[in-house]
């Protein structure tokens, strides 16, 4: 909970940047431009320390830094009674409404929040995200995933395809998985699933090498696709063969019951001392009967 009192001068030195950023140089020095000429449009807001003396910044570090870049001694400041666990967060909830939607800051930001104890869906509330691109943002910080967040900051790759590919072991796979992805090459995330389930299943086996035992080489996206293209494949053989067999067993059951159904029939296999059939065929004439 926090309340406010009125705007006030607060000497600069006596402010402490609880969430300090990096800013655009060139925008800093338009801010201080502004500043010199138009005045402060807006105060900064701090927070009293209690029983200490001094303020901790919540919202306006750019234009903190201009008044003292511009030799101020005091700042206006709008002072507020909170803790300090809520005055991080607004902090941190200020500087995220001022990033680019997908911007490296913004996701380190984000894992800020986390780090301090927030859930997915509490931060998705403060910063009007969805708790599943905080969870996929999450997971990328924790793994380091630096390669697959900057590929989600240029916005040529959802932030949940970046969570699939990272969880490839292999890094040389990660980098062919996002390279085929940017090329579009790869449909979804169904085909990404596959390719890796495809490599994890081919690291249990002996590894294929060229001549001289060695490895046939690094894995490239083409390799990726070609193989995953060739497994495609192979399962749609699979399928048609299964359907070809289903095929065939619905007519050779169609046809047993149509013969059990003759009389003159089963006095013949009663005659050839024929009592039983294979478990198979009897279990689906008794299905086709039900």
């Amino acid at each position: 909970m926090t309340t406010a009192s009125e705007i006030q001068m607060v000497p600069v030195d006596a402010i402490t940047v609880l969430n300090p950023r990096a800013g655009n140089r060139r925008v800093f020095h338009e801010l201080i431009t502004s500043i010199a000429h138009l005045g402060l449009k807006k105060p900064i807001t701090v927070r009293r320390r209690g029983t200490e003396r001094g303020y901790d910044l919540v919202c306006g570090q750019g234009r903190l830094e201009a008044f003292i870049a511009l030799g101020q001694s005091e700042i206006p400041a709008i002072v507020i009674e909170a803790s300090q666990e809520d005055c991080y967060v607004m902090s941190l909830v200020e500087n995220l409404a001022r990033r680019h939607p997908g911007s490296l800051e913004l996701m380190r930001e984000i894992g800020a929040l986390k780090d301090r104890g927030y859930t997915n869906t509490e931060i998705a509330a403060k910063i009007d995200f969805t708790a599943d691109y905080i969870a996929a943002i999450c997971y990328l910080l924790d793994h380091g995933e630096e390669r697959l967040l900057a590929a989600v900051e240029r916005g040529v790759m959802p932030a949940n395809i970046a969570v699939e590919i990272a969880r490839a072991a292999d890094g040389d796979i990660q980098q062919a998985l996002a390279e085929a992805y940017e090329n579009k090459l790869l449909p979804g995330i169904l085909a990404i699933r596959r390719i890796i389930l495809q490599r994890n299943q081919r690291r249990k086996s002996p590894p294929r090498t060229g001549r001289g035992g060695q490895n046939t080489g690094k894995i490239t996206a083409a390799a990726l696709i070609r193989s995953y293209e060739t497994e495609a494949q192979r399962q749609k053989l699979l399928v048609k063969k299964a359907d070809l067999a289903q095929t065939r067993l619905t007519f050779i059951v169609n046809a047993l019951r149509r013969l059990y159904a003759d009389e003159e029939f089963l006095t013949l296999l009663r005659a050839e001392a024929i009592h039983t059939l294979p478990r198979p065929l009897a279990e689906q004439l008794e299905l086709s009967e039900a």
